[in-house]
Order: C-alpha cells, then structure tokens, then sequence
C-alpha cells in the first residue's frame, strides 16, 4: 500500500479521497483532517496543491461529474437504437446502495449553497438531460418512438426515474427498488416504441 501511495501524487491521492469521503459522509461530514488521512498525505501537502477544503472539494466535484458524464456517454454514444441505448443507460452497473455520487451532492446544504460547489453538479444533470432528450428526440425522427412523446420532459422522466431510483433502494437498504422502477419507466417507453 506505501509503494502504491507513493506513485500517486499528492494532489491526486487528495483528491480520490475527497470524491469518496463526499460521497461517503457529505461535505460537512469530510473534514480536511479526514481527507489528510485518507490520502496519506499532511497538511502541508493539502495546502501546497490547494487553497483549502473548498478548492480541494471543487476538484473532486469536478472530477465526480466528469466521470459520470464519461460513463454515461459510453452507452448513451454507442451503437444501437435510442431505446437500446436508454435501456443500457438505465441496466448499467452501478453501486445502487451508495448512490448516484453527483446526485447525492444535491442533498448537501452547504454544497448546494456555494455557488461554485454547486455548478458542476447542475452542468452534469442539465448535460445528461440534454443527452437523453437528443437520443429520445432521435428515436422520434426516425419513428422508433410515437407520438406524443416530448424529448425533454421524457428526458427529465429518465433522470428523475435513476436519481428516486437510488434514494428508494437506499430507503429500503435494497437495490430491488431501483430495478423495480427502471424496469416501470422502460415498459412504458416500450410502449412509445414501434416494433
């Protein structure tokens, strides 16, 4: 574990710990002292790569979001109809039990209060609506899907579905509840969808 330490730099171990400390406890739950030992790395560390808990938490956000959106554009861009890929989306793997790591950010007052902690957050979900809503508004132009179907409210249904998808299955301390309604909003885009 030290050698693998020591070939990650300082600022990068700072910065995996502070994405999984703020997916794990929150952003007033991770503590720079908790960050420090997580990383491995001392104070004087955090403080030469950022200016502080805020700049450090920014960073990870950052990084968060972007790896979501990498994840998402994986099978959102790949081959296949616009219901096969939303269907991929929605199946893919993913921690149902810890939750979405940007979405839970939403709940996090003191995130949500800071206008520069909160705006990779709402880039990510206005990107991943949008992405949806051009992949529905496809599978309409090529009369996969019927109408009335609007893109943009089918959309914001598909990001709505995961993110109450993650918190149901938490409540219940069982991944059940999201694949019960991924599986209800896929029947009824099914629905929409010309065999």
């Amino acid at each position: 574990m030290y050698s693998r330490r020591m070939s990650v730099s300082a600022s990068e171990r700072l910065i995996e710990a502070t994405r999984e400390l703020l997916w794990e406890r929150g952003y007033v739950g991770t503590s720079p002292k908790a960050i420090q030992q997580a990383a491995g790395a001392g104070q004087g560390s955090m403080y030469h790569h950022f200016t502080g808990k805020p700049d450090l938490a920014l960073a990870a956000i950052r990084r968060t979001a972007g790896e979501l959106r990498a994840a998402a554009e994986r099978v959102l861009g790949g081959e296949g109809s616009a219901y096969a890929r939303i269907e991929a989306y929605l199946l893919r793997e993913r921690d149902v039990l810890r939750g979405c790591p940007v979405g839970r950010l939403t709940t996090d007052p003191e995130v949500m209060a800071s206008e520069t902690l909160r705006a990779p957050v709402d880039e990510t979900l206005d990107w991943l609506r949008g992405r949806l809503a051009g992949i529905v508004q496809e599978g309409l132009d090529s009369g996969e899907f019927t109408a009335p179907l609007d893109a943009r409210e089918t959309a914001a249904a598909i990001v709505a579905t995961a993110q109450g998808g993650y918190v149901l299955a938490r409540a219940a301390g069982s991944p059940d509840a999201f694949d019960t309604a991924v599986r209800g909003l896929l029947t009824l885009l099914s629905r929409r969808t010309v065999r």
